[in-house]
């Protein structure tokens, strides 16, 4: 039958082929079936050697963890300086707040989105189907999970720091919440995670324990005569142990970085920011929102916004899965130190002989947790 018609024969043959190089009627006459064929052969070449370049990644997990450290160190200590020069302004604690969670949410609330979408499209092709657990179709997971992390790393410490640098200076803060984050950290990691106590691990915990007491103790002996500093202190610890039950949740259910910090802004969104502005309509608490001006307010939504909450919370986050909740708050070392002296050389704060003595202690807890570490 296709003797007399080769052309035709290679036609028919190159539409029955079970295979993607099916051709066009063009195609088929001119004989380009065998030019298909090496196509496909090429391309699955070149498939075979894109997966193969994607198992080796630019940079290694390690890399990927340092970087996240050092990100995550800068914005913490810049975050301490501009929250208490923030005081200066004319925004309270709790709109400072407001602007963080709006701030964030401008940018993870659609992202969060497009990670919904694109897990609930992947699963479905699946057999049988995958259902993917998510929240809103905005939070990429489940109610009880973004609302645990939204509570803790969101809501709660948010509320207490700001309002801690309000009555303590930029100083107590760096020592009493980055410096004490190591010792909040175990203690929590101890009870939710059944980690170990190691001698020298106990040992530089002490020595944090011990700076954090000289720092707040003194504040407490001021309460006496009328002070106030005793409160942001009290705060400030607070905040602290909220940003450790945090990192402790993360480790504990492998929570992914960027995805962790959507959840937060996801429930921050439809919690604190529709309830805070509903009771500013109402009159029922005070706001400066109404006279600050929309240069300070913006800046405050992009810095405390996409600054501490997207970039910090996602390289804190990825520093987590590197190192793990007890290692990763202690590399945070340098944090009190760069904090305190940023508060003396651009705020003019001053440093006592107690506040110097709490900083050297608790800088020297943490160094040498890290060490103990790195050597087992």
């Amino acid at each position: 039958m296709c003797r007399g018609n080769a052309d035709l024969c290679q036609f028919i043959q190159a539409l029955f082929v079970p295979s993607p190089c099916k051709l066009s009627f063009n195609s088929a006459i001119h004989g380009r079936y065998h030019d298909c064929l090496d196509n496909r052969r090429m391309s699955s070449d070149v498939s075979t050697s894109s997966q193969h370049l994607t198992k080796h990644p630019r940079f290694s997990s390690r890399t990927l963890g340092i970087i996240a450290a050092v990100v995550t160190i800068l914005i913490w200590t810049s975050f301490i300086v501009i929250a208490r020069a923030s005081v200066k302004g004319n925004l309270l604690p709790l709109d400072m707040v407001f602007l963080r969670f709006i701030g964030a949410g401008v940018v993870l609330l659609p992202w969060g989105w497009w990670i919904v979408r694109s897990q609930r499209r992947s699963k479905k092709v699946l057999v049988p189907p995958v259902v993917t657990s998510s929240w809103l179709g905005l939070s990429p997971y489940a109610f009880k999970m973004s609302a645990l992390v939204g509570a803790v790393g969101g809501v709660g410490y948010a509320m207490l720091a700001y309002s801690g640098f309000f009555f303590a200076p930029a100083a107590h803060a760096s020592v009493l919440m980055p410096g004490t984050l190591p010792l909040s950290t175990a203690l929590v990691a101890m009870w939710l995670l059944q980690t170990r106590m190691t001698s020298a691990r106990a040992l530089g915990l002490g020595l944090i324990f011990c700076g954090d007491l000289l720092v707040g103790g003194a504040s407490l002996l001021q309460a006496f005569d009328g002070g106030e500093t005793w409160k942001g202190d009290l705060l400030f610890l607070s905040a602290s142990t909220c940003w450790a039950f945090y990192s402790v949740i993360v480790r504990k259910n492998e929570l992914d970085a960027v995805k962790a910090t959507i959840a937060i802004t996801v429930f921050t969104a439809v919690t604190y920011v529709p309830v805070y502005a509903l009771l500013l309509v109402f009159g029922v608490i005070k706001s400066h929102l109404g006279t600050a001006p929309w240069g300070e307010m913006v800046f405050q939504a992009v810095y405390q916004g996409v600054g501490s909450v997207v970039i910090s919370g996602i390289s804190f986050t990825k520093m987590i899965q590197h190192f793990g909740p007890v290692r990763s708050t202690m590399m945070t070392a340098l944090v009190p130190g760069l904090s305190a002296m940023g508060a003396v050389f651009f705020l003019g704060e001053p440093l006592s002989w107690t506040l110097v003595l709490g900083l050297v202690l608790v800088t020297t807890g943490i160094v040498f947790g890290v060490r103990t570490v790195v050597n087992k």
